[in-house]
């Protein structure tokens, strides 16, 4: 079987680095047309336009406001077309990244995405993840190529709120695991092809930053100044963490959110925080010890991520909705199997409701909006 590994062509990640745009984009077009989340409109359109004007013809924004939608692609493509765009770009948070790479397979040319949050390792992929209007997940679709270019400002990153930069934190640590049992089951990654030992090194690595230096970032976000842990831990949760799932594969961590998108209640979680408890079910199913899924949790907890289905959001009827996740995982996510054994939806459900125990007066972290 052949092994493939892929990335984005160029990553840049610093303080101030958004201004490294002005050298960047007419390597690659003279009329980018920017799809700018609604957050930002206000503070950086002025800035990009005049960043940008001595070295294009034209610049055209669209305000991405809302969900990842199929529709708000078609009409991010209509408003593109309108302006002859030859370059996107994406900036702002993973959903509106993904409209970017959307249009970026309607009008096909370059893409270079600017995120202004670390939820998600989004940015570095090839993939779009579209919702429907209710949140629910509907489909993903693929780029034909990675990124042209990913330009991260750290300083951006630590000035933006504490809770996405926490999801992005929940988002990296699975891929340790979920790359290691893609790996040994002899799944495929996402170039429907064997992870290569790169991709298995760059997760183990991802994990163990992490671990060091995630709480030392954390108190960078408190300070909204980038320090030299939050750039290690930046470049994990955008850069290593986006090659490991992309090269490496994923596992039930992360097929879980399939079925966590089928329950109201869980839909104001950010996808990190998902994937975090995800993680705690997958290790319930590799039956690893107990203190060590204990030790993990204390981490969660001085990190800020949940522990439990109510700390996602859930805090009634949990018994039907865990079914209903289990049903809806194995049913529809297409790397639930990529584990060293087969999961059914009891073995499943078994291993959410185990994740899930705790102390009544466990802490938990109310559901928001967002990727």
């Amino acid at each position: 079987m052949i092994r493939v590994f892929g990335g984005p062509h160029r990553y840049l990640q610093g303080p101030g680095a958004l201004a490294e745009l002005a050298a960047l984009v007419p390597m690659y077009g003279k009329r980018p047309f920017v799809v700018l989340d609604v957050a930002l409109a206000d503070t950086l359109r002025a800035r990009l336009q005049a960043m940008l004007r001595d070295v294009v013809e034209t610049i055209r924004f669209g305000v991405f406001s809302g969900e990842c939608t199929a529709a708000g692609i078609d009409a991010m493509a209509q408003a593109a077309g309108a302006a002859q765009s030859d370059l996107v770009l994406g900036i702002g948070g993973g959903k509106a990244i993904d409209t970017a790479k959307g249009l970026r397979i309607i009008r096909g040319g370059a893409l270079i995405v600017v995120p202004t949050v670390a939820s998600n390792d989004a940015p570095t992929s090839r993939l779009v993840v579209l919702y429907r209007e209710d949140h629910a997940l509907s489909e993903v679709r693929m780029m034909p190529t990675n990124p042209d270019a990913v330009v991260v400002d750290s300083a951006i990153i630590a000035a933006a709120p504490r809770r996405f930069f926490v999801a992005g934190i929940g988002d990296a640590l699975s891929k340790k695991f979920e790359v290691e049992q893609c790996e040994r089951a002899g799944g495929l990654n996402f170039y429907k092809a064997r992870p290569t030992a790169l991709a298995v090194v760059i997760a183990d690595q991802c994990y163990r930053t992490l671990r060091a230096h995630a709480l030392d970032a954390l108190e960078a976000v408190a300070r909204k100044t980038p320090n030299e842990a939050l750039e290690r831990v930046v470049e994990a949760t955008i850069l290593s963490s986006g090659l490991a799932f992309e090269s490496g594969g994923l596992s039930i961590a992360h097929a879980l959110t399939r079925g966590f998108s089928a329950i109201s209640a869980l839909q104001g979680a950010l996808h990190g925080e998902q994937v975090a408890f995800g993680l705690l079910v997958q290790l319930c199913l590799e039956r690893r010890a107990p203190a060590f899924i204990a030790e993990l949790k204390a981490f969660y907890r001085q990190a800020g991520l949940p522990v439990s289905l109510s700390g996602l959001g859930l805090v009634a009827d949990k018994d039907q909705a865990i079914r209903t996740i289990a049903q809806r995982t194995v049913a529809d996510a297409p790397y639930v199997q990529q584990f060293q054994t087969r999961v059914d939806a009891q073995q499943l459900a078994q291993a959410i409701a185990q994740a899930d125990r705790g102390p009544a007066d466990e802490p938990g972290h109310g559901p928001g909006t967002g990727r």
